[in-house]
């Protein structure tokens, strides 16, 4: 606990830390990317049918909540993952503790969240990875693809939100010292969307993209 709260890792891992995981995080992510995107160049099938209108119309509709007939199978699912992915993604950017430190760096000024509804949002990422983790067990279709590293992919997710809602209420742990674990939870986080399924932040367009131009323009279809 001492270590935690010293001022020199603090210094550290609020330093140096951050910089190295936004250099894996970025370094990563452009491989990853490119490794794609040279495939799909070797791949004769593919690219002849990419077309940027059934694409773009397919990657639309799948971002909007109920558009598609599966979301409207699964309204509890569609609910929890848009929400989810929202909060997830907006929650870090415009919270306020972010923004001053973002400041106080490199003088940028982001419009932030109302303190009250930054905290909903971080209670509805953590309750939606305590829902993604029991559909594993109870969902044969899911239980059925889940890996050990499934748990770990969620754990990850989970514990910037966790140790962020805790150092915000101060509670459990000293400030200082939940403010750190913040912060590695988010460098870990960072690090891993390269190199695990949270990699679909970086695929998932080149997907859709794909499938709506193959129901398209080959099947002459909806894919939805």
């Amino acid at each position: 606990m001492k270590f935690l709260m010293s001022e020199g890792f603090y210094e550290f891992v609020r330093g140096p830390m951050v910089w190295l995981a936004f250099l894996v995080f970025i370094s990563g992510s452009t491989y990853r990317i490119y490794k794609i995107i040279s495939g799909l160049k070797k791949e004769a099938v593919v690219l002849p049918y990419m077309s940027f209108k059934y694409g773009l119309r397919s990657i639309a509709h799948w971002a909007t909540p109920f558009g598609t007939v599966n979301w409207r199978r699964h309204p509890v699912m569609t609910t929890v993952t848009f929400l989810f992915h929202f909060c997830l993604i907006i929650t870090p950017v415009f919270l306020l503790a972010h923004n001053i430190l973002l400041f106080q760096s490199w003088h940028i000024r982001l419009w932030t969240l109302p303190e009250g509804l930054a905290d909903l949002m971080t209670l509805i990422v953590m309750l939606s990875c305590v829902f993604f983790l029991l559909r594993r067990f109870v969902a044969r279709e899911v239980r059925f693809v889940t890996y050990p590293s499934d748990f770990f992919i969620l754990a990850i997710v989970f514990l910037p939100f966790f140790t962020g809602f805790l150092a915000y209420h101060q509670l459990f742990l000293p400030y200082k010292a939940l403010i750190v674990l913040h912060i590695l939870c988010g460098e870990l986080m960072l690090i891993a969307i390269p190199f695990t399924r949270l990699a679909h932040m970086l695929f998932s367009v080149f997907t859709r993209a794909y499938t709506g131009s193959e129901f398209g323009m080959v099947r002459h279809a909806r894919d939805w």
